[in-house]
Order: structure tokens, then C-alpha cells, then sequence
């Protein structure tokens, strides 16, 4: 139809453009980096230094940046203004954590934090002399999903007297120094060998080591975003990631939770480095993007079977039947399909990689998380349905069942994409997760082997006449059929119509449901000029876009209540790691409103007796993440877990350093025995 091409493809133009205007608004007022200037000593003695500290508390969901910020993100600045005489050190920073976010790496506290400062102090000084301290500090500070330049004045009033140390204030300040990396008294070596930087770094072999990581404190010469590879050999600790030919290198050795060593390395030759070391990744980096487009693969031809795209790949492999169609065209109209999946999985996969690079937490399925897309979704399964139904016709270019050539199919492949969005099926998690943490370009490739999935089965009719042959013989069948299939995309509108209630309340589901009334009324008078032998009609496509159009600009978020089943608790990670800290045994799930498979694994296995009876005997505690609106916190918690989105199910067994990452399809025995174990 004409007319439901033009809603389509115009209703999502109408909804980028106040996508495009919105800027996320940084939640409360003033700063977002609390910063207070806090000296060990108010009467440092003349002569004599004295520990300043910068005690930083970033507000919760955002976070600061290190000396080497990484790729993105830029250090704090600096202004002082000190009296005659009086200097001051550059500042020794804590050990930084790590955000990966769509490729690139962050160097970041997210936690309170204090870079240190010496200030000195000249001698021959009387006591009683006023010793004004004065810094402004410009800085970034970003959330998951925006950043915000900066600033902050800050003032210390010292006097100069004995130098004593409030017994307080000596504790305060030794907790912040242990924080700060130790200098490291032996020098490292490192060697770039084919593209490979390995660095052997002298560290006892009795001494422990966790979590070891290289953060570079030398600009530019490691690839930040990389994997780093940590070996111990000996006395000695060899890491290997990405680098180029430089000279001296500086960074910081973590050693442990909060504990780092500052590491200054000469380049030299490090014996028993790898070489080909670079070959040996770019292989690792094809595998990884191979293994990862097939699992998109399957999931995408997984998705044939579900209820919003089953009709729509039936109807348009009967048409192959009914149209007689020679080889040439079947061929093209196969492949018009084809590129009409994979133009919008690539799209969607492109705009998640762009989104997150500009530092949002965002997965596959985002635009769900907005409930006009949502509303959008529901107008287009409304008139699937009745087209479906036999309410109207569509005529040519064709988009549902008809033969319309290369561009109907193109468009037919474009919307069966568009839709399947919901179904996330259960091989394309692991997948779609790869593909976040993979180079750009092989992370679209996933994304097309996504589409490539779901295309598979119409492409093959097009392409193997011995399987268009099998198709059935048309016949008056093919019309109830046709009826028939308009139940599941009914189905789905329900579906839809209940998540827009979830995200916009009754008043938004009564405003979807109205919409859908007047497509309906809409649509019923264009098929009724149609079974009087005239055209669809202008007007009614003007009325189509009005109504929609109308429906789309009113729908509003509303505040939901969360997914929660019986005994479960709403998910943080304070309350992940308090129970933890109990020994308890924690089931955590992540799912959201329009996750078909998510509310199948809560139907089916994860809110029924047998499983809160076994959680319920072996003490097992339950946590809910709700991601229906898109939480960035949560997202970015999913993401440390290669996940690109909903379902996930992790299971933290007790005393166990990392979770059990379960599978996409869960069973109420699988779940019991986790219980029992």
C-alpha cells in the first residue's frame, strides 16, 4: 500500500527530528563533582611541606577523569594562586578504573577520590603569617549519557605555626596516600615488535597480584581500548597489548583492588616476547568477528518464527507462488529483501555504535526504550492486521503480499526488520554482545549477519527453484490463510499496546488505542473506495499521516512500575554486593517489557512454584533489572557482562570471584539445580 509505505517511512522522520533536538539535561543542579580542598595541616611550620588533598565525590552515575583520560574525556585543570614564595607539586592521582564504551577506553573514577598535592612552604616565615590558598579547577564530568564541562573555585586559608596534625586528620590523609601508586624502584623494559607492545615489568613473584592492568601515563603509546595480556614469569610481570615504536614509557602497574605501582619503562629488548604477536591478534579479532556473524546469523533466521515477522515471510513467499514469477525476478525481488533487512539491522546496529561512542549506554532495541516508537509499532501492526484481514488492499508499489517488484520487497524486508526488534531471539545475545566490544567495521558486519538471518529463508525461495515448486498451489485457501495470519499480529499489537501502557501509562495506552481507532476508520473507508474500483486516495493517506502524526507528538513517558516476580528485589550493585558480602547465593535477571523472550523466561521458568520453592530452600536471592526505559546505569552493567542487551541471567554462586552468565533460553530445572548446588 501506498499509503502505509508513506506512515512507515514519514512517521520515522517525524520521530527523528525531536530525537535529534533532545539533549539529555544533567539530573539535579550544580555541580557534579563535589570538590573540597582539605590540607593535613591548617599551621604548617616555615620550611616545611604540607599534603593537600583534593577530596572529589563524584554525584552517583557520573564520574571523573585521570591524568591520561584515554580516548576520550580530558584531565583537570589546574589554576593556582599561592602567596610569595610558596609552591606547589603537580598532582599524584589514585589508581584509575576502567569504562570501555563502543570502542573506546576511559581512564575514569566513578568513586570518591583525592589527588594528593604538596604544597611547600618557605622558610622564615613568622607564626601567625596568613597563608591564603587559592584554585580554580576546570574538569569534565560525564554520566552514561551526557558530559559536562566544569568548573570550580576553591579557597584554604593556612596559618603558619608548628606544623601539628590532628590525630583525624593524619588517618584521613594516610587512607588517601595509600590510594596513591608507589613508585616502583627498578626499571621496566618494553619492545614494539609487529605491531605488539610487550612490557616486563620486575615485580617479586611472591607478591600478590589481581586484576593487573597497564594504565599509560605516555600519550598515545599503547592502543588504550586493546586487550591487555598479563603473564608472570618469575620475578618479572609480561604484559602485551597494542603499541607503537616510542621512548621512554611511564604508566601505572594495578596490582590489586585500589593499589598500583608507577612504572617507568626504557625500550630495550624483552626476552621471551612473542613475535608476529600482531598477526596473532588481528586473527584473534576475525575469529571473534566470524564466531559473531554466525551466531547473528542463526538468531536473525530464529526470528522467521516469531509472531510479528512469521506473517509477513509467509505472505511474501506465497506471492512467490501466486505470481508465477520467472527466475530473474524471483532472484530480484529476493535480494530487494534481502537489502531491505540488512539496510535497517546495519542502521540500527550504526546508530548503537554512534550513540555509545558519544558516551550513551545504549543496546539493540534502544528505540523501544522510547515510547512513541513504541506507539509507531503499534499503528503499523494495526494495519498489517486489517490489511491481513481483508479490510483493504495495497496497492502498488506492494508491501505486505503483493507483487510489487524490487522496491516492495525492498520495503517489505525493511519492515519485517523494523519489527523483529522486540523478539530478540535466543543465539543473538552472545552475538550482538561480541559485536559492541569488536572493531566498528566487523561490528557492523555482525549486524548484518543479523539481517542476512533473517532475510535467509525468502532469499532462498528467490534463488533454489526446487523450493518454490513445494510451495503450494494457489487456490482460494490462500485468502483464509491470509485471514489467518492477521491473529498473530493482532497478538502483537496487544503486546505493544501493554508496553505503551508500561511507558506511558493508561492515558498513553487509551491515547495508542484511539490512534489505532482512527487508523482503523481511516483505512476502512479507503478499502471501501477500493471495492468500488477507485484508488486508495490522497486523503486518506493525508488522514493516516494526520492521525499518527497527532498521536505521536502527545504520547508522554510516565513513571512504571518496576518488573519485579514474588520475593525479588529491585537490582543495584550495593545490593549485589551486600548480599555477596552475606554469602548468599544471588540470581540476577535483566529484562524489560518488550522482550519477548524475556517475559517468556518469566512465564515459563523463572516465576513459577518449582523455582521460588528451590531459590526459596537454598536461600537464593533475586534481582530485578528493569531496562523498559532504557536505565544507563544498568546498561552499562549489562554491557561489562558483552552483552548488547536484554535477556541477561547471571547467577553468583557463594565466594565466587565472577558470576555464571546462564543461557538465553532458561528451564525451571536448570534453575533448581542451581539452587541446589
Amino acid at each position: 500500500m501506498r499509503g502505509l509505505y508513506c506512515l512507515f517511512v514519514t512517521l520515522l522522520a517525524l520521530l527523528a527530528v525531536p530525537a535529534a533536538a533532545e539533549s539529555p539535561a544533567p539530573p539535579g543542579a550544580g555541580p557534579h563533582l563535589a570538590i573540597t580542598l582539605v590540607a593535613e595541616s591548617e599551621r604548617p611550620a616555615a620550611g616545611s611541606e604540607v599534603t593537600l588533598a583534593l577530596d572529589t565525590r563524584p554525584e552517583a552515575g557520573w564520574h571523573g577523569y585521570w591524568l591520561n583520560p584515554g580516548d576520550a574525556g580530558f584531565p583537570a585543570k589546574l589554576d593556582w594562586t599561592l602567596p610569595a614564595g610558596v609552591t606547589v607539586s603537580e598532582p599524584r592521582y589514585p589508581v584509575p578504573g576502567t569504562l570501555l564504551i563502543a570502542g573506546l577506553m576511559n581512564y575514569v573514577f566513578e568513586k570518591p577520590y583525592a589527588p594528593l598535592v604538596t604544597l611547600k612552604i618557605p622558610a622564615g616565615l613568622a607564626l601567625g603569617s596568613k597563608l591564603p590558598i587559592r584554585l580554580k579547577a576546570a574538569y569534565l564530568v560525564c554520566s552514561a549519557t551526557v558530559c559536562v564541562p566544569e568548573s570550580a573555585k576553591l579557597t584554604l586559608d593556612l596559618v603558619v605555626g608548628d606544623g601539628s596534625i590532628a590525630p583525624a586528620a593524619r588517618t584521613t590523609f594516610d587512607a588517601w596516600r595509600r590510594a596513591i601508586p608507589r613508585p616502583l624502584d627498578a626499571k621496566a623494559t618494553w619492545q614494539v615488535a609487529n605491531g605488539v607492545a610487550t612490557i616486563a615489568i620486575p615485580y617479586p613473584a611472591s607478591a600478590p597480584l589481581k586484576d593487573a592492568y597497564f594504565f599509560p601515563l605516555t600519550m598515545n603509546a599503547i592502543d588504550y581500548a586493546a586487550p591487555q595480556q598479563v603473564t608472570r614469569d618469575g620475578d618479572r610481570v609480561i604484559l602485551s597489548t597494542k603499541g607503537k615504536v616510542a621512548g621512554a614509557l611511564s604508566g601505572v602497574l594495578r596490582i590489586g583492588e585500589g593499589q598500583g605501582l608507577t612504572v617507568t619503562a626504557e625500550p630495550g629488548v624483552v626476552a621471551g616476547a612473542a613475535e608476529g604477536g600482531g598477526a596473532t591478534e588481528s586473527g584473534g579479532v576475525l575469529v571473534a568477528t566470524l564466531l559473531a556473524f554466525g551466531g547473528a546469523v542463526l538468531g536473525g533466521l530464529l526470528l522467521n518464527i516469531m509472531p510479528c515477522v512469521f506473517p509477513i515471510l509467509s505472505l511474501k513467499a506465497l506471492s512467490l507462488a501466486r505470481g508465477h514469477l520467472d527466475e530473474r525476478t524471483a532472484r530480484r525481488e529476493a535480494l530487494g529483501y534481502t537489502a531491505g533487512v540488512v539496510a535497517v539491522c546495519v542502521a540500527l546496529g550504526g546508530a548503537i555504535l554512534a550513540l555509545r561512542a558519544g558516551g550513551s549506554a545504549v543496546g539493540w532495541a534502544f528505540q523501544l526504550q522510547d515510547p512513541r516508537m513504541i506507539l509507531l509499532l503499534l499503528l503499523l501492526t494495526v494495519a498489517i492486521a486489517l490489511n491481513l484481514g481483508g479490510l483493504f488492499e495495497i496497492p502498488t508499489p506492494a508491501f505486505v503480499g503483493n507483487s510489487g517488484g524490487v522496491g516492495g520487497a525492498f520495503a517489505t524486508g525493511a519492515l519485517a526488520a523494523f519489527i523483529a526488534t522486540p523478539c530478540t531471539g535466543p543465539f543473538m545475545g552472545v552475538a550482538l554482545g561480541a559485536a559492541l566490544i569488536l572493531p566498528w567495521p566487523a561490528a557492523l558486519a555482525v549486524f548484518a549477519g543479523l539481517g542476512l538471518g533473517l532475510a535467509l529463508p525468502f532469499l532462498a525461495l528467490g534463488f533454489v527453484p526446487a523450493l518454490r515448486k513445494r510451495l503450494p498451489r494457489p487456490g482460494a485457501w490462500m485468502e483464509t490463510f491470509r485471514h489467518i495470519l492477521s491473529v498473530p499480529m493482532w497478538l502483537t499489537a496487544i503486546a505493544l499496546a501493554w508496553v505503551l501502557g508500561r511507558q506511558a501509562g493508561i492515558n498513553g495506552m487509551t491515547l495508542g488505542l484511539i490512534a489505532g481507532l482512527g487508523i482503523a476508520l481511516t483505512l476502512w473507508v479507503a478499502g471501501r473506495r477500493q471495492a468500488r474500483g477507485l484508488s486508495f486516495g490522497i486523503a486518506a493517506t493525508l488522514a493516516l499521516l494526520a492521525v499518527a502524526g497527532g498521536a505521536i507528538a502527545f504520547v508522554e513517558r510516565s513513571a512504571a512500575a518496576p518488573v519485579q516476580t514474588a520475593g525479588s528485589e529491585a537490582f543495584s550493585e550495593a545490593r549485589l554486593a551486600a548480599l555477596r558480602a552475606e554469602g548468599r547465593p544471588v540470581f540476577a535477571y535483566f529484562t524489560a517489557d518488550w522482550c519477548l523472550t524475556c517475559k517468556v523466561n518469566e512465564a515459563a521458568a523463572i516465576d513459577v512454584a518449582s523455582t521460588r520453592d528451590a531459590f526459596a530452600a537454598g536461600k537464593v536471592a533475586v534481582l530485578v533489572g528493569d531496562w523498559t526505559d532504557g536505565d544507563p546505569v544498568l546498561g552499562r552493567f549489562i554491557e561489562q557482562h558483552n552483552r548488547a542487551g536484554v535477556p541477561l541471567y547471571l547467577y553468583y554462586a557463594p565466594g565466587a570471584a565472577e558470576p555464571q552468565i546462564l543461557p538465553q533460553v532458561l528451564t525451571p530445572g536448570l534453575l533448581s539445580d542451581l539452587a541446589r548446588k
